[in-house]
């Protein structure tokens, strides 16, 4: 199928009853076109990537005006680059997740054969957040058209601009009934949630993904929920406290911090603390020699995400805390400018908000531990987080931290890493979510496995028809067993 530009001038869904027009229409196209082959899913791939690799600049553009700053690299690195691989990995591997799934078939019914057959589940509605606003909804979107479904996607209200850029980007590269980008506010997205999909996912705040949830639930429709948490990460006792401490502060400052996956809070042992804490300040004066003006520092999405990390901080300060601010240009920075400084909050205790709340922005509590033990019990006494990150070098440490704690993904002696490895899955589980997308998990989310059970020309099933008799007993007392 070729693909004619959507035309972006078209009115803009924005009621229920608008919504549930462009989902019939996206369900009617694939009920008239019926499951995409290898090859067309191929070219749908191919004509996203076209799409990003043409307006890369203009990604870069976009989500800078709507934080305000953000890093480039950063935008290239997490929204391009990790997108592109993705796609890449797909095409290289979509033939074998495509292809039927031998079973076995029970004895007393060979020699019929049995096969998992992988079905597209039909229209796909994709919500994604502002936090990496290109990514979580073209990383969805992915897998969707690998699995031969139709998608919506609904972007973010807080980041506007890349709101337009993913509908102009959708547009150009799909017909309207295969793709179609949702743009508009809260009460759009909310008129979205309930939608029937054929599978919704979702990325985004617990409290949000709850609501999401509940929506989806009175159409019964399956969710894929990616919803964060408080990742921690945990330093062992026989690992460099300098190098754990720069690859800690690069998670936690890269995107200043709003990132799903960011180190939200270490446990360090208690007697590294203090060098834990020094070497947190080399390392982020080495990264960030100056902050105001850095174009590599990004800023905090908009003031409300400020002022709420803000109040993290000053309640910390109120119950007792020590606050470290790692400013190494000891620069005045404008509130009004939302950048916020690399902070470093010790003596954290659970009735502090940072230690209730995921911070999703450039502050560190620190905990520590004398045992192991003592960290692994700590991890396991909170909701279970969507990464969980640990710097050891010793194999049972590290054989017991995987076998002892729950996360929906794990980085070791890194921070980040593990979403960018295209053959993983990524995923929650608990409160940071439910279900995974990226590679074959992808594929398999957002298909139906369609069991098929194929008689053979020679079918001894008939000898179990009525009428019953001294056979069928026999057979049955073979099969079951005296």
């Amino acid at each position: 199928m070729t693909a004619v530009a959507q035309s972006t001038e078209t009115a803009k869904p924005t009621t229920a009853k608008d919504l549930n027009a462009v989902l019939a229409r996206l369900r009617e196209a694939g009920r008239v076109a019926g499951a995409p082959s290898y090859e067309a899913r191929i070219e749908a791939l191919e004509k996203l990537e076209r799409a990003i690799h043409k307006r890369k600049d203009g990604i870069i553009t976009a989500i800078a005006r709507d934080f305000g700053n953000r890093s480039k690299h950063e935008t290239l690195a997490a929204e391009v680059f990790i997108l592109l691989g993705e796609i890449a990995h797909a095409k290289q591997n979509l033939r074998d997740w495509m292809e039927p799934e031998d079973r076995q078939t029970a004895l007393a019914f060979m020699p019929a054969t049995c096969q998992i057959v992988y079905q597209p589940l039909g229209v796909v509605g994709i919500i994604s957040p502002w936090n990496y606003p290109v990514n979580l909804a073209l990383g969805p979107l992915i897998a969707a058209l690998a699995a031969g479904n139709r998608a919506m996607i609904k972007p973010s209200e807080l980041v506007p601009e890349t709101a337009e850029l993913l509908r102009d980007l959708i547009a150009e590269a799909f017909l309207e009934d295969q793709v179609t980008v949702i743009t508009g506010g809260a009460e759009v997205g909310e008129a979205f949630s309930k939608l029937p999909f054929d599978h919704l996912v979702f990325t985004g705040s617990t409290r949000v993904g709850k609501i999401v949830m509940r929506a989806a639930s009175e159409n019964l429709v399956p969710v894929t929920l990616e919803l964060g948490g408080k990742s921690p990460s945990i330093v062992g006792t026989d690992f460099d406290t300098k190098t754990a401490a720069e690859r800690i502060m690069s998670g936690k400052t890269f995107n200043a911090g709003q990132t799903c996956i960011a180190p939200d809070y270490a446990l360090v042992p208690a007697a590294s603390r203090d060098a834990f804490v020094d070497a947190c300040k080399v390392a982020v004066a080495k990264m960030f020699p100056t902050i105001a003006k850095n174009p590599d520092y990004t800023s905090i999405v908009n003031d409300k995400h400020y002022a709420r990390i803000r109040s993290y901080v000053d309640d910390a300060k109120t119950r007792g805390a020590t606050v470290v601010e790692l400013n190494p240009g000891s620069e005045t920075l404008d509130p009004a400018a939302r950048k916020m400084p690399p902070t470093l909050v010790l003596d954290a205790t659970d009735e502090m908000l940072c230690m209730q709340e995921e911070i999703f922005g450039p502050v560190l509590p620190i905990v520590t531990y004398t045992r192991i033990e003592e960290a692994i019990a700590y991890v396991n006494a909170h909701p279970r987080p969507l990464a969980l990150y640990y710097f050891g070098h010793g194999r049972a440490a590290i054989d017991r931290i995987l076998a002892e704690t729950t996360s929906g993904g794990v980085s070791i002696n890194e921070t980040l890493l593990h979403f960018a490895q295209e053959d993983l899955p990524f995923g929650g589980v608990g409160s940071s979510g439910m279900g995974a997308y990226h590679s074959r998990e992808g594929f398999r989310s957002l298909s139906m496995p369609k069991p098929v059970f194929r008689q053979s020309r020679i079918n001894t099933t008939g000898l179990l028809r009525p009428p019953y008799g001294k056979l069928a007993d026999r057979l049955l007392g073979f099969l079951i067993g005296r």
